[in-house]
């Protein structure tokens, strides 16, 4: 029976991107280890701020620990936040007008610096247990290794076999560990949840009180359009059909002509009723959808539009905000940027809705201006957001979203 040739059996390779993660996350956790030092050192500071400002010498003392312990939260803000993908964004009361006396007192009443002390006896306590756990399980058998290779002997050489579970539990909690210590920062750092709602109730009310101005305005200009114009030509109707009667017998042609001049006013108001209906929900949208009501704005507008939509049917009182948002930027464009040329992107992603209005013109718009910001008022009424980019020269590109989950 011939023999069989030895197949020698080779470990998988560790993965190499895998390994450059765990030593990134490691040396994110010794840097969060080694910031517990100046951590402890504010945090004993600011507890002596207070019975030391019964004698002022707590007010000097605060005004040099306070924004330390800012720019120390601030640097962990962003490494959590870029670590979890997200941003921790401080809120802090605002201290302008206020002087080496008053801040002080500010501080005291401000729950985000508050959070801040916090933050510095986490990172001083469990914080650091958090993050020295990595670098301690990678540092203990690389130090076993060196002394292995550079002073030899049986014990060197036994603690370095035993190291295995060591590198073996440091794969395996490093990200978990590190992710904690991120998550926790987040909640201490971060918005709380009462103070999201409060946020989240004063942009509420903010946005109802617009909603309702600007109702009242539209119900005003709707009168106003009602009692220039069809109300105007009606009455005049009125009139010159009672001259007819009164003439049909004595003056037939008199009578036809007040009746044909009667029949073009009738024409008029209808034409003036269709304007108002128009400005409260456009045919072209209510018809056509939102693209086909898009298409008939740019129909009509002294230059070209490139409009590309891609987006699904979406509640009416969605489409109506973004048609009028979308009219409101083009009006714009015509009378003050002297472009040659504007586009117009719409697109959903299943979550928000994207549109993009853009010209090639003079560039300089004004966001706080009547025309935005009542575009921006009219979004904000379903969470939506607009940002302005107009350099002076152009181009002027207007970006809103509007959430709207399908």
């Amino acid at each position: 029976m011939p023999l069989q040739p030895i197949t020698t059996v080779r470990p998988a390779p560790v993965d190499r991107a895998a390994l450059v993660e765990r030593l990134r996350l490691t040396g994110v956790s010794l840097g969060y280890a080694l910031s517990m030092a100046p951590a402890l050192a504010l945090g004993i500071l600011t507890l002596l701020c207070i019975p030391l400002g019964l004698v002022t010498a707590g007010f000097a003392l605060a005004l040099a620990v306070v924004p330390a312990t800012a720019a120390l939260t601030g640097v962990h803000r962003r490494v959590s936040g870029e670590l979890l993908g997200e941003e921790v964004a401080a809120s802090y009361a605002d201290t302008t007008g206020t002087n080496v006396v008053t801040r002080p007192v500010r501080w005291l009443t401000d729950r985000a610096r508050w959070r801040d002390v916090g933050f510095l006896w986490f990172s001083a306590t469990g914080g650091f247990v958090l993050s020295v756990l990595p670098v301690a399980l990678l540092v203990a058998p690389l130090t076993h290794l060196v002394g292995l290779v550079v002073d030899g002997g049986f014990w060197w050489a036994l603690l370095a076999l035993l190291d295995a579970p060591l590198l073996l539990a440091w794969w395996l909690v490093t990200p978990s560990l590190v992710r904690a210590r991120a998550v926790a920062e987040r909640n201490i750092l971060g918005h709380t949840r009462l103070e999201e709602l409060e946020r989240r109730v004063e942009e509420v009310t903010t946005s109802r009180t617009e909603t309702l101005d600007h109702s009242a305005a539209e119900v005003r200009r709707i009168e106003r359009d009602l009692h220039d114009g069809a109300q105007a030509r009606i009455a005049s109707v009125g009139m010159n059909v009672g001259l007819a009667e009164k003439l049909i017998a004595t003056d037939p042609e008199g009578a036809a002509a007040l009746l044909r001049e009667a029949r073009e006013t009738t024409v008029d108001a209808l034409e003036d009723l269709r304007s108002v209906v128009r400005g409260i929900h456009p045919p072209a949208l209510a018809d056509r959808g939102l693209a086909g009501g898009i298409e008939a704005l740019a129909l009509p507008i002294p230059l070209p539009v490139t409009v590309t939509v891609d987006a699904p049917s979406l509640p009416p009182p969605v489409e109506s905000a973004a048609y009028f948002a979308v009219a409101e930027c083009l009006a714009n464009t015509v009378k003050h940027a002297g472009a040659t040329r504007a586009w117009v992107r719409v697109r959903h992603d299943g979550e928000v809705l994207h549109l993009v209005v853009g010209d090639d013109g003079r560039g300089g718009a004004d966001p706080g201006g009547s025309g935005l910001a009542g575009v921006g008022q009219r979004l904000a009424a379903f969470d939506g957001t607009m940002s302005v980019e107009s350099l002076a020269g152009g181009p002027t590109v207007v970006t809103m979203e509007v959430p709207c989950p399908q």
